[in-house]
């Protein structure tokens, strides 16, 4: 019997945008080892500290969500240099949601006064009570 897990990708809004306009998710700078831990019919939310990679301001909230469709984990050629591993999202229909108002509740944020730490990480596993939490909120 196959568990659901349910996963936080730390992707920028305009990336994140990308994403779900096609289809696709895409961490850690294309790395594919984030991308072989989930399995298909698990969850994925997108969590966009920023509004832009390279830009500085804010957004701070989970701003889509998802269901992984199958086992294709596979390269992307996006220049001639940079080949990103990618892997097929459903994504629903959401809202973004900021966090702000959460952060008391998320048990994977065990350091309220430093709540940002688990992100640093760019991809990471929650437990289903903070999965429905949060996508209750984007609904």
């Amino acid at each position: 019997m196959k568990l659901t897990r349910y996963w936080v990708a730390v992707v920028s809004l305009d990336h994140a945008l990308r994403g779900v306009n096609g289809g696709f998710i895409q961490v850690c700078h294309g790395k594919a080892a984030p991308l072989k831990r989930m399995r298909k019919d698990d969850y994925l939310l997108i969590y966009s500290p920023k509004l832009s990679m390279n830009g500085t301001e804010k957004c701070q909230s989970f701003t889509a969500l998802g269901k992984v469709e199958d086992e294709l984990i596979y390269p992307f050629r996006m220049t001639e240099t940079f080949v990103p591993f990618r892997r097929n999202i459903n994504f629903n229909d959401s809202k973004a949601c900021s966090i702000l108002p959460l952060i008391p509740e998320l048990e994977f944020i065990t350091d309220k006064k430093h709540w940002g730490y688990p992100f640093r990480f760019g991809f990471f596993e929650i437990t289903e009570n903070d999965f429905t939490l949060i996508a209750s909120k984007m609904r």
